[in-house]
């Protein structure tokens, strides 16, 4: 039997909602479970509202009946081969992370229901209430900052669906992921060591990739005062991410060197083409190094402050596939393929050193009484942010000793954000009524210098060759009540005011220089939630809640030449704000040892800001409408057959059409890019003993598109997005009390598949892990 949702959410209670972490009286089952596999699930249903220590709490707002899904860090470790934050959302309903390789850290952008992985700026990722999205534009090269949380430090990951809780910008349209990292309670020190390889085969690549991470942490408390130390060193070798490829000619033309290696393939298109090399295969050694500190002021009044580095040097090499007739490499220059000429493509490395500081402070009551009051405030700054590359002249294999190149130079860009928060809670923590409200303002810069060097590996900068920065600030007022006006029914009411603006926004490209005017806007966006306890297994909820995404400071003022194309990539001062209105139906059926959710959403997006290429180019632009409609099923289950088994998973279906698009009307009637119409995953765990566990996953997704206009109809192609199905598995060994052993493998089917890059082949992981 089910007792009724409380109408104050505890502080560490995981929500009712949960697939792969659930209520508080599951997360007992599993608990004990861990502890004897063969225990009764059944003997702690009365334990439903058992208070328990030491948990941090989220900073989502939980109480909202909406969707929303956990991970604790112990299923994350006995579960998942994670090598990185990321991997935490492997088996969340509907969400997807495009890691194209371990250490993936310009391209791993979270997806979610309506909104693929070219919508960066569609969801929010926050770690103890820091942002980590990289909200300065919207695209693959935005990422989440995923590095500056590791796996062994999170205590668990919540998500919140959806734009239904107005403590939250317009970015939210997609989903809200808050990363609980841990604080200690004693000291304690923990150390774990990681490997990984796969033997990767495409095309004229057969290689092995390999890499390894190393991670160690202390913490300790001492009366009111606690820390927290954390360092981490990453070193990957990703298979190659781009193919250099030539469309195959009809003309016999006996010109040119001949060689041999090409491989024939179609392109994304369906166009026959040979690929002669590839590039971007990305060598990445990343540290990062974390410091937390933490002072109870009093039992109710805590501050926080985390400080976190993360540094990367990373090389992308090139290789080719062509070898003329005494076996030589053939790197650039005219070449005769099968009887015609081609001009090999530029094959060009590129070299990149990043230093990222990260900061947060914290000020937070908690009497749970009738007022509650929080301040955070954060800092994101790219102290050091410089890649380097060779021209198209300087080519390999001389390119490695140097030439004439360009540098790309970020540095001084980033965001700061500040929050202030106050709850109100008239009728005391058990009342009616629980009411929040604050004021935030983010703020975000862009400074970016591209010069030409003499030497691109490591030379002095020269003279200026482009220069791009701007500013966006966002200030936003809200304030939602929590409302249970019957014992079986609870309500949300909320809105958000948005005040943004642009302002110095400058390009200079060569000698042109341009300068843009300021110009601000304003929204407000009303939300609501409601929720009824039919009896005590079933529960129904619905949502509706508007969003308006505003213009990146990098898609109003950054351009660029896309190094596939060719072809200038154009900045848009004058791009309307993204408006969506996102409605959810829930259904929610407990059973004996879990929850069964079905959900149906709704989202009609106006003015979607997507890229579109023409003749001269690409730009963003404003989509005129776009409406996504379809449904979720998940479930969890904490015993299955026998005892210690434990299931959850999930399958969803959208139907996501482009409706308006006056700029381009071919592509009106046609997917919405990079949203596939089916995905889903299934995620087994078995407890044998107290020593052995084990996972085995799989994870699927339907057909989707790249282009606007579904052009693009070969998914199985470099920069096509295909259809795939892939297994995982994991087994942990518990040594001792302090040392556990774990080895797994992702891709195990070894499927080979693509989003715009090939993914990771079959990928063996190996690590021990040991705590004190």
């Amino acid at each position: 039997m089910r007792m009724l949702r409380p109408y104050a959410v505890p502080a560490i209670a995981m929500f009712s909602t949960c697939v792969l972490a659930p209520p508080i009286a599951l997360a007992q089952s599993e608990a004990i479970a861990a502890a004897d596999p063969h225990a009764d699930a059944n003997q702690t249903r009365t334990l439903e509202r058992v208070t328990v220590t030491g948990g941090r709490p989220s900073t989502l707002p939980l109480e909202i009946p909406t969707t929303t899904e956990g991970i604790t860090g112990e299923q994350i470790e006995r579960r998942i081969n994670a090598t990185d934050s990321s991997d935490a959302l492997k088996y969340f309903p509907s969400l997807v992370v495009r890691k194209r390789n371990i250490g993936d850290y310009d391209h791993a952008v979270l997806a979610s229901r309506a909104s693929g992985t070219g919508n960066s700026a569609r969801s929010l990722v926050f770690a103890d209430g820091i942002l980590l999205s990289n909200l300065l534009g919207n695209g693959a090269e935005f990422t989440p900052r995923w590095g500056l949380v590791t796996p062994e430090e999170i205590e668990r990951v919540d998500v919140l669906y959806g734009p239904f809780s107005a403590a939250y910008s317009g970015n939210s349209a997609g989903a809200i992921v808050d990363y609980v990292t841990r604080m200690p309670t004693r000291f304690e020190a923990h150390l774990k060591v990681q490997a990984f390889t796969q033997d990767y085969r495409l095309y004229g690549t057969d290689e092995r990739f390999s890499g390894h991470q190393g991670s160690a942490s202390l913490g300790d408390r001492s009366g009111n005062f606690s820390w927290w130390l954390h360092l981490n060193r990453l070193d990957s070798d990703g298979q190659p991410l781009v193919i250099a490829r030539v469309n195959r000619s009809t003309t016999p033309n006996a010109t040119g060197t001949p060689v041999t290696g090409a491989v024939a393939d179609r392109n994304n298109f369906g166009v026959n083409v040979w690929n002669v090399g590839t590039t971007a295969q990305t060598d990445t050694r990343q540290d990062n190094a974390k410091l937390k500190l933490a002072y109870d002021f009093s039992p109710t009044l805590r501050a926080s402050y985390t400080l976190a580095q993360w540094r990367n040097e990373a090389e992308r090499s090139a290789e080719t596939y062509l070898h003329d007739a005494t076996g030589n490499r053939v790197y650039s220059g005219k070449v005769n393929i099968g009887g015609s000429e081609y001009t090999v493509p530029a094959l060009a490395p590129s070299r990149a050193r990043l230093e990222h500081i990260a900061q947060g402070l914290t000020i937070k009551s908690n009497t749970r009484g009738t007022w509650d009051w929080e301040a955070a405030a954060s800092l994101y700054d790219y102290d050091q942010d410089h890649v380097r590359s060779p021209v198209a002249a300087t080519v390999l294999p001389g390119a490695l000793s140097g030439g004439a190149g360009r540098v790309v130079d970020q540095g001084g860009t980033g965001w700061n954000t500040l929050a202030l928060k106050g709850i109100w809670r008239p009728s005391g923590v058990e009342g009616d009524h629980i009411v929040e409200f604050g004021v935030q303002r983010d703020a975000f810069k862009l400074r970016r210098r591209e010069s030409n060097a003499a030497n691109w590996i490591g030379g002095s900068t020269g003279s200026l060759a482009a220069a791009f920065s701007g500013e966006t600030t966002l200030t936003s007022l809200w304030a939602q009540d929590a409302w249970r006006f019957a014992p079986q029914w609870r309500a949300v009411l909320g809105g958000r005011y948005e005040q943004w603006k642009a302002e110095d926004g400058h390009r200079t490209v060569g000698a042109v220089s341009t300068a843009y005017i300021s110009r601000d806007e304003s929204a407000f966006s009303p939300k609501a939630a409601i929720s009824f306890d039919v009896n005590d297994d079933w529960t129904l909820k619905a949502s509706i809640g508007r969003a308006v995404r505003n213009p990146t400071v990098n898609e109003l003022f950054q351009g660029a030449i896309n190094t596939t194309t060719g072809l200038p990539t154009l900045n848009n001062p004058n791009l309307r704000p993204e408006k969506s209105v996102t409605t959810e139906l829930t259904a929610e059926r407990a059973l004996p040892h879990g929850l069964l959710r079905t959900t149906v959403f709704i989202e009609r997006s106006h003015d979607a800001l997507y890229s579109q290429t023409t003749v001269g180019g690409t730009q963003v632009q404003n989509v005129g409408r776009i409406d996504t409609k379809g449904i979720e099923l998940a479930f969890q289950s904490g015993r299955v057959l026998v005892a210690g088994l434990e299931l959850s998973g999930s399958v969803t279906y959208a139907d996501s059409e482009i409706r308006k698009n006056d700029g381009f009307p071919d592509t009106v009637g046609k997917r919405q890019p990079r949203v596939p119409d089916w995905r889903g995953s299934l995620l087994a765990s078995y407890t044998l003993d107290e020593y052995w566990a084990g996972s085995l996953g799989a994870r699927f997704s339907g057909k989707q598109f790249g282009q606007l206009n579904n052009s693009d109809t070969n998914g199985f192609a470099y920069q096509g997005f295909s259809r795939y199905f892939v297994a995982d598995v994991r087994v942990q060994y518990r040594i001792d009390r302090q040392w556990r052993a774990s080895f797994g493998i992702d891709n195990l089917n070894n499927e080979k598949y693509w989003a715009f890059h090939p993914y990771p082949q079959r990928t063996l992981h190996a690590e021990i892990r040991f705590d004190y």
